[in-house]
C-alpha cells in the first residue's frame, strides 16, 4: 500500500518556516543584531529562498527583524528604553487580559490551562527551559484567548512579539525562574476562583519582575558594565 503524498501549500510553508524562525529568536540561536543569511537559513531549514523571504517578512511587520536596504535582514535588537516602554504596555494588556479572562473563562478553557499548568511544572523540573518556555507562552495566550476580547487579542499578539526572546532569557536565572513558576500557580489560582481584582494584581505582578530580571540583564550585558581589559 503506497503512502499518499499531501504536498504543503506554499501558504502554509511559509507560516512554518516563520514559525521555525521565531523559535530560533526567542532561544537565541540568532542573536539580536545578528544578520540573517538567508543560505545558512534555507539549509538549515531545508527550504528554497522564496518561502524564507516571505517568513522574514512576516517577522519584519511583527518587528521581531528590521530589513535594511542593501543589507538584508538583521535580528531586532531593543534598547533599554525600548523595553521598558514596551513592558509598560505588556503589562496593562497582560493585567487586562487576566481580569477579563477570570470573568469570562469557560470551564474547557479552564482545564486546558490547568492541564498546560502541569506539563510546564513537568519541564521546569526537568530544567527544560525551551519546553517550559512554549507551554508557558501558550498559557498567557490562552489567558488572552480566554478574555474575548479581539481588539485586545491583537495589540496583545503584536507587542508581546517584542518581547518573546527577552522573556525567554527571563529564566535563565534560577531564582527568578522560581519566582516566575509560583507566579503561574498564583495565576491558575485566581482564575479556578473566578477572582477579577487578584488576577489583575498577580500579572501584573508577574510583569513587573520580568521588566526588573531583563533590564538588570541588559545592563549586565552592557559594554559599560564591564571592567576595563588590562593592557
Amino acid at each position: 500500500m503506497t503512502a499518499e503524498i499531501i504536498s504543503i501549500p506554499p501558504a502554509a510553508l511559509h507560516e512554518q518556516v516563520a514559525h521555525r524562525l521565531r523559535q530560533m529568536l526567542v532561544e537565541n540561536r540568532i542573536a539580536p543584531g545578528a544578520k540573517l543569511n538567508e543560505r545558512a537559513l534555507s539549509e538549515a531549514l531545508n527550504v528554497s529562498r522564496t518561502p524564507l523571504r516571505e517568513a522574514i517578512r512576516m517577522l519584519a511587520a511583527e518587528g521581531l527583524v528590521e530589513l535594511l536596504p542593501n543589507r538584508g535582514a538583521i535580528a531586532v535588537e531593543l534598547s533599554e528604553a525600548d523595553v521598558l516602554n514596551t513592558f509598560e504596555v505588556m503589562a496593562g494588556l497582560e493585567a487586562q487580559s487576566g481580569e477579563l479572562a477570570a470573568q469570562r473563562i469557560t470551564a474547557p478553557e479552564l482545564n486546558e490551562i490547568k492541564a498546560m499548568h502541569f506539563e510546564m511544572l513537568a519541564a521546569y523540573t526537568r530544567r527544560d527551559l525551551p519546553g517550559y518556555y512554549r507551554l508557558n507562552s501558550s498559557i498567557h495566550r490562552a489567558i488572552n484567548a480566554a478574555a474575548k476580547n479581539p481588539v485586545l487579542a491583537a495589540t496583545y499578539s503584536q507587542v508581546n512579539a517584542r518581547l518573546q526572546a527577552l522573556r525567554f532569557r527571563s529564566n535563565q536565572n534560577e531564582e527568578k525562574w522560581r519566582e516566575a513558576v509560583h507566579e503561574h500557580e498564583k495565576m491558575v489560582a485566581a482564575l479556578s476562583a473566578r477572582d477579577p481584582a487578584a488576577m489583575r494584581a498577580v500579572m501584573s505582578e508577574h510583569l513587573a519582575h520580568k521588566m526588573e530580571t531583563v533590564i538588570q540583564q541588559l545592563r549586565d550585558a552592557s559594554p559599560a558594565s564591564r571592567p576595563p581589559s588590562k593592557a
